[in-house]
């Protein structure tokens, strides 16, 4: 007969299983929401990914004519990219109501690059300019941010896996084909991304309240630079692993700047610094 501490320890591993098959099938379902609807619409958006070889289907809107639509079936028929076209009110159900502009292509899912990946890629640069995005959940703050990120040199993007926007349709609309060029990596542990940063030669800041003037920032080498969340600004865990942190001066009465905008100042201020040296 088996006594009760065989019982408990069976009980136990039954527990930690059934544990483990909860968290995976958790996993599939947020992979599968996050891949689920894969259209770009609006016409840069939907030339980009064209140009990039992600389209799979084009639906145009019935009366939709000019230059701008003739450059989409000219691209589409260069891809063998079926085009069909459709009502307005298809449109509007394929782009969720966004400002598709008559124009809305499926598009293969995105594909993240590893951390890994990435570093390889920027490699071979003098000094790699890295954001990481620490739980941003607006699309339309991600979008504007690769948007900059692609006008202003941003090597790549990092963003974590979970709790986190990814690139959905509105981000690729938002980010006018941006996200096309500017690689971003998806990682499951920020935390680990930062300390694997560290031990290939980079410097990482931060963005908080109390810090260095942004002004004043040594840019110099590879670098890596954090925007916190739009509410909560960068977690706990992740200021520990700072080298530096970094403070836009306000003389307002509202003492924090839309995660985008923040984003934009600090990127510019990068571009600005190594341009002039």
């Amino acid at each position: 007969m088996k006594d009760k501490k065989q019982y408990r320890g069976n009980d136990r591993r039954t527990q930690q299983k059934n544990d483990r098959s909860k968290r995976q099938r958790k996993e599939q379902v947020e992979v599968a929401e996050s891949e689920e609807n894969n259209f770009a619409f609006g016409h840069h958006a939907s030339v980009e990914a064209l140009q990039a070889g992600r389209g799979n289907k084009l639906f145009l809107q019935e009366d939709a004519h000019g230059d701008k639509i003739d450059l989409l079936k000219k691209l589409a028929k260069e891809q063998a990219v079926p085009v069909k076209w459709v009502p307005k009110q298809k449109l509007d159900t394929l782009s969720d109501g966004g400002v598709h502009q008559g124009v809305v292509l499926g598009i293969t899912p995105y594909e993240y690059l590893t951390l890994e990946d990435l570093l390889t890629k920027v490699s071979s640069e003098e000094a790699p300019f890295l954001l990481i995005l620490d739980s941003l959940e607006d699309p339309h703050n991600f979008g504007s941010i690769l948007r900059t990120a692609d006008a202003s040199g941003v090597s790549g993007v990092i963003i974590p896996k979970h709790r986190s926007v990814g690139i959905t349709p509105v981000v690729t609309k938002a980010s006018t084909g941006a996200v096309e060029y500017v690689p971003i990596a998806r990682v499951t542990n920020l935390s680990q991304s930062i300390k694997q940063l560290k031990e290939a030669g980079y410097w990482i800041f931060g963005t908080d309240m109390d810090g260095t003037d942004y002004r004043q920032w040594k840019v110099a080498g590879p670098i890596a630079l954090i925007i916190g969340n739009e509410g909560k600004g960068m977690s706990a865990g992740l200021k520990k692993e700072v080298d530096e942190m970094l403070t836009i001066p306000m003389t307002g009465h509202v003492q924090s700047l839309n995660a985008g905008v923040a984003a934009g100042l600090l990127m510019y201020e990068v571009f600005r610094k190594r341009s002039e040296s």
